[in-house]
């Protein structure tokens, strides 16, 4: 008989008006990288929710080293040895690293709390594990790489050996997920028993050594990885075949609809810029993307175009007009749709309920009010078909509240928003972070919809699959300015990463013999 680290047998987990677990077995074994894969809202993450006692599951039983085990919170969960780092980090963004790190388990001595030893042992781990971080720093000053890393050396600190990632790659460059990947190795080389949530398939390929896949909510199986392979994976998720590759005809570019001059934004952590002088051009019917490694003034760059942020210099013109110093509502209502970067903070009310998320930069229109009152029965129509469309999984469905939904299914709910608002720019940021491989199908063919539509489309992505996939020009941006600019067809991965890396860039003739063309 196999033996087990952590077994969890026949767990039913409901919700109002949704089974999230019906009758599901998992199995870890002692070393192995174990990943769990389904679609958006198939269970995943209230499944390890259960293990890490943040839910109490109605049928079912956990049993650790063949033993029954009773994890009713967190800390008993920790006191197995069972760690978690969360899609969403549970971080406390005005304490330190070291201050996060040791919260909840503060060594002390008669009351005082012992910040020395704490810190020699953190410097230690993060050493040993090749985790560098600075103990001092606020985690609101440092980047989400860095903070997830403050996540692990939680889980190390507290000497957990069974370790819990739910998507830790969907918000990391990809050198810091092939850094995570090999961190993950070494955890299980050690005899650490890791269980890794991903929708990324090349990642599952790359790492685990077994695979189990739920649907809605029910086990579809485990399979080794080394007896498998990507297609077979993607049809046991989502019950049919899916198209790795987007199939687009070429551009038709027309007018210019979205036209950045001179644009310059300040750092917020320093007296430099993180946007330089910045120049380009969108027009109907093509689709753009800026394109470069996290943190060289990408996301400054969207904030200043989309007005989450202020420029300290240059203009942004949409459809002629100058939108440099205009509100965020008056650039919705000139055409512009918005799908950001960050879902809970610029995407969604969390406390809100799904029919009015969907409503937000509406709700004043005819359609939805009536002489300054909320027409409801319109409201909840409108949210049934957008639901119904884009494949929106909620458990009580238009009025569901948003917090409650999978962070997949969060994503899907801004994408039917802002691409049933029918501009005539879209501003995709990550559109399709933490989807899983059917959402990033219908999500990229949305997407191109929109542009043979004759919209034009800035997209912003960390996905280079997605950059060359989806894209019909490429800028890349290297600390705060655009170094090339690039045709998909005409270019390859390799040199793109060199040009994201700062290693090469197009001199201004090599760029006026691009414009000139």
């Amino acid at each position: 008989m196999e033996n087990y680290i952590i077994e969890m047998l026949n767990i039913r987990k409901e919700f109002p008006g949704i089974v999230a677990n019906d009758d599901i077995t998992l199995q870890l074994k002692k070393g192995e990288i174990h990943a769990l894969l389904g679609e958006n809202g198939a269970g995943k993450s209230t499944l390890m929710s259960v293990l890490f006692g943040l839910y109490q599951p109605e049928k079912g039983e956990i049993r650790k080293n063949g033993e029954k085990v009773e994890i009713n919170n967190p800390n008993d969960a920790n006191a197995l040895g069972i760690g978690m780092v969360h899609q969403h980090f549970k971080l406390v963004e005005i304490f330190t690293v070291l201050e996060n790190i040791i919260l909840g388990v503060e060594p002390n001595k008669m009351g005082f709390l012992q910040k020395k030893e704490a810190r020699e042992k953190v410097v230690e781990l993060s050493q040993q594990y090749g985790l560098q971080v600075d103990p001092d720093a606020l985690i609101e000053k440092i980047s989400v790489g860095m903070q997830q890393r403050v996540e692990i050396l939680k889980m190390l600190y507290r000497d957990n050996e069974i370790l819990i990632f739910d998507e830790p790659t969907a918000v990391l460059t990809p050198q810091e997920i092939d850094e995570l990947m090999a961190i993950m190795k070494g955890f299980a080389k050690e005899g650490k028993s890791i269980l890794f949530i991903t929708h990324k398939l090349n990642e599952i390929m790359a790492v685990a050594d077994r695979c189990t896949v739920l649907q809605k909510g029910k086990y579809k199986g485990t399979v080794e990885i080394k007896k498998t392979t990507k297609e077979e994976l993607s049809r046991m998720m989502v019950g049919r075949d899916v198209s790795f590759t987007v199939e687009k005809e070429p551009a038709k570019p027309k007018n210019i609809v979205l036209s950045v001059r001179n644009l310059s934004v300040k750092s917020k952590t320093s007296e430099l810029h993180s946007v330089k002088d910045v120049s380009f051009d969108v027009r109907q019917g093509e689709i753009v993307c800026i394109a470069g490694i996290e943190g060289n003034g990408q996301s400054e760059l969207i904030y200043a175009i989309t007005g989450l942020e202020k420029p300290s210099h240059g203009d942004v013109y949409l459809n002629g007009e100058n939108i440099a110093t205009k509100t965020i509502r008056d650039r919705s209502k000139m055409g512009m749709s918005h799908i950001p970067e960050d879902r809970h903070k610029h995407g969604l009310v969390l406390d809100y309920s799904l029919e009015k998320n969907f409503i937000l930069q509406r709700y004043w229109q005819e359609q939805f009010q009536k002489k300054g009152f909320l027409r409801f029965d319109e409201i909840r129509d409108y949210a049934v078909k957008l639901i119904d469309q884009y494949d929106v999984r909620s458990g009580e469905g238009p009025v569901t509240p948003a917090r409650s939904m999978s962070g997949g299914n969060q994503q899907k709910a801004i994408i039917a928003r802002e691409l049933d608002k029918k501009g005539n720019l879209l501003v995709s940021v990550q559109p399709t972070r933490g989807l899983d491989v059917g959402a990033i199908e219908y999500i990229h063919k949305q997407i191109v919809a929109a542009r043979d539509e004759g919209r034009a489309v800035l997209l912003m992505s960390l996905e280079l699959d997605e950059v060359m996939n989806l894209s019909d020009r490429i800028l890349v941006m290297y600390e705060g300015e655009i170094v090339g600019e690039f045709d998909p067809q005409k270019v390859t991965v390799e040199e793109l990463g060199l040009y994201m890396a700062g290693s090469k860039r197009q001199d201004k003739e090599q760029e006026e013999q691009t414009d000139g063309n």
